[in-house]
């Protein structure tokens, strides 16, 4: 077999349950493959084992299983999936159990090593992030399932791409190609046209670097469901491995949404950083991909140069924070900012005795003048506490706002009465040298084959800055949205947040490179004020990513922010304007 097809039908715990079926029925398919972890699932799976030791994996994917496994095991598709989350070898015996029942013969392995939560004292969970080989051992010793705890998400990818290539740990350009690829497959639907920044385009062209597509003046209702574009419901991604590393990004013939060389590049920028993306068995030179149209729903991955991984491997552990709660007042009509102000005296005398360890205050005028609603004649006021003790943030705050009910500013009211308060967590990394983690494949028979680390390793440096093109000339402008030339993506890392922009022709690219500059960024961005802000640029694919550390706190679980994951970060950041050449426009 020449070329090896793998899918993905999971993008997160929670994702469509039918992907699994849509994918075994759809196409031909070698491998599906699952990502079911985050951070914030491990802090899930973590509360759930504190309730039931036997727990700490993703019991949608036995559920998956019982629907579907015997339709794979007819069809020779091989299952790899990071669904055993903090209990690989539970949800592995599970799987067995459920095969046994339902009849099917398949054999189960999974990887082990992972967890470091013995080593991190106070940690809910610790869980080192492996590579794929651990993988790879299983499905040549003929696993036709196998699960995983905590391993990057392109291992889904690179293992089984290693097992049936043949690659060994040292061809890092083959690794790297597979390490790109399996980024594009890790979430979803992301790579089909889900959360694409140019969704409305009609355009078949208009995704594409090459291609300008429909500016806003000329899109179409019908947009959202013309011919192949339909993205309603999206088809799941596949990759078509060749031998040499390379890839096409494709989906199942017939099915929504699209995959086109925008659609690529924006899941290429997701929650990445510089040009060398790290992992435990290749760094990747994000600098160095090709991205070509191939045909309708197809496109080309190649180019991709690999490096020797670094010499540690990150370690990711999640706590309990302490305990949160809030409440969001509803201030309607006139005098905004002086209802705000009462309310917050009043709360503010009211938590003195309390005193809660945080207190935040959040007006979001939401309202607008003269308005024809009462929804839009109100702007929202949030009030956040935090303490580890959580009777500070209970009772104290809930009856403090209910006592203001007929004391506080005409037509007081609230989204909701606030509760007892419930816990948040907390994200950190740390990391281990490779050869601290005894990665481990456990074989259906239960023998154990142990995973060596790297053989040869390199201390990540960064890349220097490109060279770039010369600006545009000067001439007319206008001053516009950003996002009428450029798209983006944005998610988070721990407490990052990183913004991925990119433009679709050469004459965009010479006018976003010189003018996006991290000041720039921090202009139009102004909660960015105040923290490191870095850009890094890959002309290749005329993009820029930025990082900005520290913008969401002790990460997604502590809710720091109203965006807690930065989603939204890259469109509020595409709806702001500034100059842009009317020859772009």
């Amino acid at each position: 077999m020449t070329v090896l097809r793998i899918g993905n039908a999971s993008g997160f715990y929670g994702d469509r349950f039918d992907a699994v079926r849509e994918m075994l029925t759809g196409g031909e398919l070698d491998v599906l493959t699952g990502d079911y972890l985050a951070e914030l699932t491990m802090l899930i799976l973590g509360r759930d084992r504190l309730k039931d030791p036997s727990a700490g994996y993703a019991r949608t994917f036995l559920r998956q299983l019982e629907d579907c496994l015997g339709l794979a095991h007819d069809r020779r598709v091989r299952i790899v999936a990071n669904a055993g989350g903090l209990n690989p070898a539970g949800l592995a015996d599970a799987v067995r159990q459920l095969a046994d029942r339902l009849g099917i013969p398949v054999r189960v392995a999974h990887v082990e090593g992972d967890d470091r939560t013995a080593d991190h004292p106070g940690s809910l969970t610790a869980h080192a992030y492996l590579g794929g080989f651990g993988i790879a051992a299983c499905l040549r010793e003929g696993a036709d399932v196998v699960v995983t705890g905590r391993v990057t998400d392109a291992a889904l990818v690179t293992g089984p791409a290693a097992a049936h290539f043949g690659w060994g740990p040292g061809e890092y350009d083959r690794l790297a190609g597979a390490v790109v690829a399996g980024h594009v497959l890790e979430c979803g639907t992301q790579a089909t046209g889900g959360n694409y920044a140019f969704f409305r385009e009609t355009s078949l062209r208009g995704g594409g670097l090459g291609g300008e597509g429909l500016r806003d003046g000329g899109l179409r209702d019908g947009g959202l469901r013309e011919g192949r574009r339909d993205l309603r419901r999206p088809g799941f991604p596949l990759a078509e491995i060749h031998a040499d590393g390379s890839s096409v990004i494709t989906k199942h013939p017939g099915t929504g949404g699209f995959v086109d060389v925008g659609t690529v590049t924006a899941q290429l920028l997701y929650e990445t950083g510089p040009a060398r993306y790290a992992g435990p068995d290749v760094t990747a030179r994000l600098d160095a991909v090709r991205l070509t149209q191939d045909g309708p729903d197809r496109v080309r991955i190649d180019g991709v140069r690999g490096e020797a991984p670094p010499p540690t491997l990150k370690v990711g552990r999640t706590r309990l924070g302490g305990f949160r709660n809030e409440v969001v007042f509803v201030l309607t009509g006139l005098d905004i900012e002086a209802k705000a102000e009462l309310v917050r005296e009043q709360m503010t005398e009211a938590l003195a005795t309390s005193r809660p360890g945080e207190v935040r205050w959040d007006l979001v005028r939401t309202d607008r003048p003269d308005a024809d609603t009462e929804e839009t004649a109100s702007a929202l006021l949030r009030l956040v506490v935090r303490d580890p003790q959580q009777a500070l943030v209970g009772r104290a705050l809930s009856g403090a706002a209910v006592e203001l009910a007929l004391a506080s500013y005409p037509g007081f009211h609230v989204l909701a009465p606030p509760g007892k308060g419930s816990p948040y967590g907390i994200f950190e990394a740390s990391y281990v040298p490779q050869d601290a983690v005894a990665h481990v494949a456990v074989l259906d028979d239960g023998r154990r084959v142990p995973v060596p680390p790297a053989a040869d390793t390199l201390v990540l440096e960064e890349v220097p800055e490109p060279p770039l093109p010369q600006p545009p000339p000067p001439g007319p402008v206008r001053c516009a949205p950003l996002g009428l030339v450029a798209g983006a993506r944005s998610g988070d890392k721990g407490g990052n947040a990183n913004v991925g922009v990119w433009v679709r022709t050469d004459d965009a690219w010479r006018w976003l490179v010189h003018e996006l500059t991290t000041d720039r960024f921090r202009q139009l961005i102004p909660e960015s004020h105040g923290l490191t802000v870095t850009r890094h640029a890959l002309p290749g694919l005329r993009a820029l990513n930025f990082v900005v550390e520290g913008l969401l706190g002790d990460g997604v679980a502590a809710q720091h922010r109203f965006d807690p994951q930065a989603k939204a970060l890259g469109e509020w950041l595409r709806s702001r304007h500034l100059d842009i050449p009317e020859a772009l426009l």
